[in-house]
């Protein structure tokens, strides 16, 4: 039996790939195959042998997320488990369904803010977590044809009969998830405009219901998914349009979300784009001036060096971890934290959800704008972030890209060249096939220089 390598195909935000490439219909039904034995024969364990299997399971609206649901599903019945169909959804909301509801497991297909024709699954536990690297291991050996040693036979054992699993329509979760987030708002949104950018993802089916509800006067754009247009310039990678559109109508704010709504990025009533760093910014100093943060604020690695420095000013430590929520969530966990988040919009309160949740950030913002009777241009103003560069360059290794030494020698180069004035990560993304570069300086063309020379030596090693 070849040795157990984790990672083969969860990465940092679930499985994910090119549909019909690397990630298959084929791959969904082993995985709901293996979940659906899992947590059988976890109850058979404690004694409990006629216990049924539940799994909820939602989507976002990309052309090959109904390919998977239905994979996924059919997976988890062939092994006994019943399928509960959230439709299309947000991330969030599956976290918070599976947690409250008793299912034994949650699954997300979403390829987040990657372009349609990639999609993921994302695994959740019982408690709405991002499931254990244990399990996933295991599920892996599964779709590689490797057994669990605890498997009698040549195959996981198909239900029979009356075992066999079935598929219900629960669109009541996302219903009482909408719920929920409503419930959370202590405060009327009356007299607010307000723009939502859907991304033409999940979030087209929730946030106007949610912003409407608490009074607001809503705009929307990139809220008519056809299944191909999911992040097409849209959405929290490319806030820009939601930019325009708060200055052409004079709106109070603006919120832009990515594919499946767990990342929320805002836009002041300048036009001005705030990041997830930003945010966490405004709501870490209101929480701090309250008595309400708990220990450090929790970020990545992708935190700007001028955010690092805004916190030290308010006498918040920050603690970095690997770029990823599961890690961020993790750290929290850890550390005792109730503040956290990624640059990128995934922003986590604990006291409300287990994982991030781009509606929720939104609402948790507006709540401490109305606290400090601020603006949100008034409550980033004292945040300065150093400029920076982003580069995402496309290589077929990522992983061996980053470690060659033409590329560690022009990350120490750079690093030598900035000194205490910026900042170089390099890394292999976790979540597509591409080396992504960061550079931050306190002036915008050194930062963009280096970024080239960056980029230039690691297309030569790719080639």
């Amino acid at each position: 039996m070849p040795p157990r390598r984790p990672g083969r195909y969860f990465g940092t935000d679930g499985f994910r790939g090119e549909v019909g490439v690397t990630l298959t219909a084929e791959h969904a039904w082993r995985i709901g195959r293996f979940l659906g034995w899992y947590y059988k024969r976890r109850a058979e364990e404690n004694g409990n042998p006629a216990y049924r299997v539940r799994a909820a399971i939602g989507k976002d609206p990309r052309l090959s997320s109904y390919l998977l649901e239905y994979a996924i599903a059919a997976g988890f019945n062939a092994s006994g488990a019943n399928a509960y169909l959230l439709h299309v959804t947000t991330t969030p909301s599956v976290s918070f369904v599976t947690r409250s509801e008793g299912f034994d497991c949650g699954v997300m297909i979403s390829a987040s803010h990657n372009p349609f024709f990639d999609n993921g699954i994302k695994l959740v536990n019982r408690a709405g977590e991002k499931t254990n690297l244990g399990i996933l291991s295991q599920a892996e050996d599964y779709i590689d044809g490797i057994l669990p040693t605890d498997c009698a036979g040549d195959d996981l054992p198909l239900a029979r009969g009356e075992d066999i699993g079935r598929t219900v329509d629960y669109t009541a979760g996302r219903n009482r998830y909408i719920g929920y987030l409503i419930s959370l708002a202590t405060f009327s949104l009356r007299g607010m405009k307000v723009g939502l950018d859907c991304a033409n993802g999940s979030a087209w089916s929730i946030a106007r219901t949610v912003f409407d509800a608490l009074g607001a006067t809503t705009y929307l754009i990139n809220a008519s998914p056809d299944g191909t247009n999911i992040n097409r310039n849209a959405g929290s990678t490319h806030p820009e349009g939601l930019s325009r559109l708060v200055r052409d109508r004079g709106l109070s704010i603006g919120f832009a979300f990515d594919g499946d709504a767990d990342r929320c990025i805002a836009v002041d009533g300048n036009g001005r784009i705030v990041d997830g760093a930003g945010i966490l910014y405004a709501v870490g100093r209101s929480m701090k001036s309250r008595g309400l943060l708990e220990g450090s604020i929790v970020s990545t690695v992708m935190a700007n060096r001028g955010f690092e420095r805004a916190l030290a000013e308010l006498q918040i430590p920050l603690i970095r971890t690997p770029v990823g929520d599961k890690y961020v969530y993790a750290a929290m966990t850890e550390n005792g934290c109730n503040l956290g988040g990624e640059p990128s919009g995934h922003l986590i309160f604990p006291k409300y959800a287990t994982t991030g949740d781009g509606i929720l950030t939104a609402l948790v913002l507006l709540e401490t704008l109305r606290e400090e009777k601020q603006t949100l241009a008034e409550a980033v103003a004292a945040y300065r972030p150093y400029p920076e560069v982003h580069r995402n360059v496309a290589v077929k290794n990522p992983a061996a890209i980053v470690t060659r030494e033409a590329v560690t020698r022009a990350v120490a180069r750079a690093e030598q060249a900035l000194g205490t004035h910026g900042r170089v990560l390099v890394r292999a993304s976790g979540t597509e096939p591409v080396v992504r570069i960061l550079v931050e300086a306190e002036e915008s063309d050194l930062a963009l220089s280096h970024a080239k020379a960056l980029e230039k030596t690691i297309r030569e090693e790719g080639r």
